[in-house]
């Protein structure tokens, strides 16, 4: 059995997830996120693959936005020391569809916040760009990890999920495009997962479904 050598890249998951917001009173999310790195503890990480930050944001957008970028600058923050690194950087978002039976893997983003109602700051947009100087709130940024083999990946396991064009328009959105074209700026990969609330999906299989995740993650052949 071979060692892993100095070479072997290690990939770096931060994960965050959403307090509570309008509708949601529990949301899922939280508690998988706090309760994740006991779980993985347990369970064992794949080879190759370390956890990160995992963070429990304020379901809200640009009242938000200081802590989130406080998060997003940790996770490179080595990599802006010009320090030589073989780490692999996986921002990894969880969200709740309270509406869905299944989980979805989000290939994007768009630029366009149309909250249907107040986030937890109170703040209410109608259709705005989220970042101006993208421009068209038609303009959308895509993840560059594969979605589809994923999806696959998980679906080959038992797990009900599937790829979505279509995060809505509200915090989730709005979180993921900022990450997105952070990821771009700074060579790392993004990807936003949609969770099911535990009556649809018990929370013991939506545990078991993040670290099948994160095995499937950790298998990717990406630079």
């Amino acid at each position: 059995m071979g060692s892993e050598g100095p070479s072997s890249p290690v990939t770096t998951v931060h994960v965050t997830g959403f307090k509570k917001f309008h509708g949601v009173a529990e949301n899922p999310t939280e508690k998988i996120v706090r309760n994740l790195p006991s779980f993985m503890e347990t369970k064992g990480l794949p080879k190759g693959l370390a956890l990160g930050s995992c963070t429990v944001l304020e379901a809200a957008g640009q009242g938000a936005l200081g802590p989130l970028y406080e998060l997003l600058e940790s996770t490179v923050s080595g990599r802006e020391c010009g320090m030589p690194s073989q780490e692999r950087v996986i921002l990894l978002h969880f969200g709740a569809n309270s509406g869905s039976h299944r989980f979805a893997l989000e290939n994007q983003a768009v630029n366009e916040a149309a909250f249907r109602c107040p986030d937890e700051l109170g703040w209410k947009p109608q259709r705005m760009p989220i970042i101006s100087s993208d421009g068209s709130i038609l303009h959308a940024r895509q993840t560059t990890l594969p979605v589809n083999e994923i999806s696959k990946s998980l679906r080959q396991m038992g797990y009900d999920v599937m790829p979505s064009d279509d995060a809505g328009r509200f915090v989730c959105n709005y979180v993921y495009y900022h990450s997105l074209k952070f990821a771009e700026k700074h060579g790392i990969r993004s990807l936003f997962v949609h969770f099911p609330l535990f009556l649809a999906i018990d929370e013991e299989v939506q545990m078991q479904f993040v670290a099948s995740l994160l095995e499937v993650l950790a298998s990717l052949n990406i630079q």
